[in-house]
This record gives structure tokens, C-alpha cells and sequence, in this order.
């Protein structure tokens, strides 16, 4: 496919998706993320030919004039699109699929010093809402859409919704998705918060037990228990 008609692709989505564009000359002349998508491509092409400190370095001047880092390591398919973008972060091994789009401040990263591919997959047609933060190797599928502020940290299949931290489906295909235990959203600091008041009440038994009393449970214990033992749904 030739530059031209990759521009024009681009100068096309941003008319598509964006209600406040008015022409394409306003895209072409205004549109941060347009010139970091642009200036993208030809950093990649030099990356890809082996020109990687010097793809780096224009990466860097272009982060520094649009306010959107994307590492030239990265692929990215057509027509893709980043709404006003201040703060979007895309790593080295992202992998984006066609007619993508993502809102400011989103974060495509990774969650250590993992080596090889440790960034996100995102399939075609993927939304990802402002703020989020989609981290690690993980693949979002087709027509997925992330909500604003989000932290995704496992695979998410195709045709979902996914809010909250850790972030969670609520539809899939059009229906809403009900929860009904609350370990299925993952929360790490929620589940160990239940583990130590699962260890305090086994020590509690144990010890009215030695001691021969009958183990009785204040009012605020109570409600902590019946927190940890509830379903709920989303």
C-alpha cells in the first residue's frame, strides 16, 4: 500500500470518528496524534532497517512535539487513531490491529523486566477509553472496548466491556455480564485483606478453644465476615 494512500487512510479516520474535525486540512495541520501516528511510521521503517539508536532518538524529539511515545518498535495496523492523546505510552512489543482507537492518557505497557513480547495485543476495532492502562502480554480481542481509567491486566475475548481496577468484563456481545463472586474480579489487595481476616478468626477459635470460652464475634466483626462471604453482582 503506498504512503499516499496511507495518509489519506489516516486524514479519513480521524474525519470518521472525531465529530469536532472539521476538514482535513485542520486534521493535517492540527492533529497531534495525526503527526505522531505519521512521524511513527517512518520511525518503524527505520527500525525495521536497522537505524535503531537514530529511530529511537526522532521517537524521542517526536514525544517531545505531540506529547504521544510511540516506541518505533511497535506495530501498528490502519487506520489507526489516537483522540487528542497528551500522555499515551506505547511499548516497544505492542501489537495494534486495524481501526484502533485510544483517548489521552492511555498506557499500552508492561508489568516488569520481562524480556521478549511483554506488551499488549490489541485486535481490530479495540477502544481504549482515557486514562487506562492495558499492561503486560495480554491480548484484548475484536471490538473490545476498555473504560476510561481501567487497569487490564489479563486477556479480555472478543466483543467486551471492561471497567474498574483490576479491570473487569460487565458486557459481553451486547449482554451485561453478572458477577456473582467477587473473586472473579481479581482484586489482589481485596483477596489478601480476606485472607488475613480469615486467619484472625481461625486464631480467635483456636484460642477460645484452649481456653475453653465460646467464641463470640463483635458487631464489626460481623459485618467484616459477612463482606467476605457475600455474592454480589456488577
Amino acid at each position: 500500500m503506498s504512503m499516499f494512500y496511507c495518509m489519506r487512510e489516516d486524514i479519513a479516520a480521524v474525519l470518521d470518528r472525531d465529530p469536532a474535525a472539521k476538514s482535513g486540512l485542520e486534521v493535517v495541520l492540527l492533529y497531534s496524534g495525526l503527526h505522531a501516528l505519521w512521524g511513527y511510521r517512518v520511525h518503524h521503517w527505520l527500525w525495521g532497517h536497522g537505524w535503531r539508536f537514530l529511530a529511537r532518538a526522532l521517537s524521542q524529539w517526536a514525544r517531545l512535539i505531540t506529547g504521544i511515545e510511540i516506541h518505533p518498535g511497535a506495530e501498528i495496523g490502519h487506520r489507526f487513531f489516537v483522540d487528542h492523546g497528551m500522555g499515551v505510552v506505547i511499548g516497544e512489543t505492542t501489537i495494534i490491529g486495524d481501526d484502533v482507537t485510544l483517548y489521552q492518557g492511555v498506557t499500552l505497557g508492561g508489568t516488569g523486566k520481562e524480556t521478549g513480547k511483554r506488551h499488549p495485543t490489541l485486535r481490530n476495532n479495540v477502544v481504549i477509553g482515557a486514562g487506562a492502562r492495558v499492561l503486560g502480554n495480554i491480548i484484548i480481542g475484536e471490538n473490545c472496548r476498555v473504560g476510561a481509567g481501567s487497569v487490564v491486566l489479563r486477556d479480555v475475548p472478543d466483543n467486551s466491556t471492561v471497567v474498574g481496577v483490576p479491570g473487569h468484563i460487565v458486557f459481553r456481545h451486547g449482554k451485561r455480564v453478572v458477577i456473582t463472586d467477587p473473586k472473579q474480579i481479581n482484586d489482589p489487595l481485596s483477596e489478601a485483606l480476606a485472607a488475613v481476616a480469615n486467619e484472625v478468626k481461625q486464631l480467635k477459635k483456636e484460642v477460645c478453644e484452649l481456653k475453653g470460652r465460646e467464641l463470640v464475634f463483635s458487631d464489626e466483626e460481623d459485618k467484616l465476615q459477612q463482606v467476605i462471604e457475600m455474592d454480589y453482582q456488577i
